[in-house]
């Protein structure tokens, strides 16, 4: 393929010790062998590559050179080599000579790094139908998105789903509390649609200390929070770093204080997907502007099958303790945890709805359940078994060892943090996963009365952010990058132990 040089508006300039006229190129040609450059090329030297949020994950983004021949004058010809790489979601042709820039020219975008800007697309959506982002979703994401399918008047989801006529996949989180109705409901309707739900579950041995520590019912008493993160975030987060997106049935109309601004479409503030990273999810709410009387006069037009607790005086439904029914002229948000503040009645699935500034700054869970105290209850995250908890002295008297018995890997977190939340199941993964290599793995909460220490003596920028103690070094080395998915950390363990 030839790739013509463009005008002299597309060029982004020139370094090194040789100058090339871009007027004097004619084309690219690709060879069969390609060149290979020398590692102390200063193409990339000062540069910050960042990667597309929708990128392929399968891509490299390490150099990729390719052998090139340019028509010089006077029919010679002179070997080069050319480089192509993403910068800032644009594709850009590098020409080389002798490891310098001699041109470089703005290609376009690649075919698989289209970068999309989801705030746009959700404005261009906002009027659009259920079918039509539905049908949009299933045809960007093919069979890296799922539908999130949670027992209730959101299989409106799989009945849009199956209009488009597209290949869909569905998948539901079984708590082990839902009600008797939900499991005989979720049998119906993969019967009815020819379909098998994929099932996330939470971690028995989680749920066993769970209920061994508190019993069957402490959410009564100390907030949900505690109780969902085990049963339902923690099982969503592992499923959704599987996809690329994911479809949820969130309405505006659902919940007064979290969900009146939600967008049809978004980069997900919350999950990772499977590319890691923020941004490496995208969240889509195809029903976002639809009423709660408009989605059921389509369920009933369409003979869609429904729980049968909707029938009983159930709207919002969830956990059996946890959801009853509601009464005449109450919301359908009402039912849920009707102990707790009305306005944050959010499990942890749609916790991005909640306004960071609502929520409780250091030791909040956002959930309106209180300590006798007054002061809002917190729960911990990073609770693994394989994950050491370090005091101030603790972490102290690691940062003064020059030569320690093992290196650690330490993350200094916030447990409001949502990006910690975020890195919860992934570093809990890698914790298990280094568990026996001699490599220690700890945690350290640095908000609060220890932010100060933490940002003078820890290098602590923002949370989460994660340290590494060389066994034979006395400084820290910090986690640069934002993607903590679990082979990203493992690398970065990997190139320094």
């Amino acid at each position: 393929m030839a790739l013509a040089a463009s005008s002299s508006s597309a060029i982004l300039g020139s370094v090194g010790s040789h100058d090339l006229d871009a007027a004097k190129i004619s084309s690219f040609q690709r060879l069969n062998q390609p060149v290979i450059l020398s590692a102390s090329s200063n193409v990339i030297h000062g540069q910050s590559w960042m990667k597309p949020i929708s990128a392929d994950p399968k891509r490299s983004h390490a150099m990729i050179p390719f052998a090139a021949t340019v028509a010089a004058p006077g029919n010679s010809s002179v070997l080069f080599s050319m480089d192509f790489r993403d910068y800032y979601g644009l594709y850009i042709g590098w020409l080389l000579l002798n490891d310098n820039v001699v041109y470089a020219e703005v290609l376009g975008k690649g075919e698989s790094e289209v970068v999309e800007d989801y705030d746009k697309l959700a404005k261009d959506l906002e009027s659009a139908s259920p079918l039509e982002i539905m049908d949009k979703a299933l045809e960007n994401f093919g069979n890296d998105i799922a539908i999130a399918f949670s027992g209730a008047e959101d299989v409106v989801l799989i009945e849009y789903a199956r209009l488009t006529g597209r290949p869909f996949r569905v998948f539901s989180l079984d708590t082990g509390r839902l009600n008797p109705e939900t499991y005989a409901f979720f049998d119906t309707v993969e019967k009815h649609y020819g379909i098998h739900i994929e099932y996330a579950f939470p971690d028995s041995v989680e749920v066993q200390a769970l209920v061994r520590n508190k019993g069957l019912f402490s959410f009564y008493e100390d907030g949900h929070q505690e109780c969902c993160r085990i049963r339902k975030v923690r099982p969503l987060r592992k499923a959704l770093k599987g996809l690329r997106a994911w479809i949820t049935g969130q309405r505006k109309d659902q919940s007064p204080g979290t969900r009146a601004e939600i967008p049809v479409v978004q980069v997900d503030p919350t999950f990772e997907g499977m590319d890691g990273g923020i941004g490496s999810l995208v969240k889509w709410n195809p029903v976002a502007n639809v009423d709660s009387m408009d989605i059921w006069n389509f369920l009933r037009a369409m003979n869609v099958p429904v729980n049968s607790l909707h029938s009983q005086g159930y709207v919002s439904i969830g956990c059996e303790p946890c959801t009853r029914p509601v009464l005449p002229g109450q919301h359908e948000r009402e039912g849920r945890w009707w102990w707790e503040d009305s306005k944050a009645k959010e499990c942890g699935l749609h916790k991005g709805n909640i306004k960071q500034e609502e929520m409780p700054e250091l030791n909040g869970n956002g959930n309106g359940a209180a300590h006798k105290n007054g002061k809002a209850a917190v729960t911990d995250i990073f609770n693994s078994q394989n994950v050491v908890s370090l005091s101030r002295t603790g972490i102290g008297n690691l940062t003064k060892l020059e030569n320690r018995a093992d290196p650690w890997l330490v993350v200094l977190y916030a447990p409001w943090c949502r990006f910690c939340q975020a890195m919860e199941g992934s570093y809990d993964e890698l914790a298990e996963k280094l568990a026996g290599s001699g490599i220690k793995v700890g945690k350290f909460r640095a908000d609060g009365e220890q932010k100060k220490f933490a940002q003078q003596e820890l290098q602590l920028g923002s949370f989460p952010t994660i340290l590494f103690f060389p066994k034979h070094s006395p400084n820290p080395i910090k986690y640069p990058s934002e993607k903590r998915d679990v082979d990203s950390l493992t690398a970065f363990v990997n190139a320094l132990q």
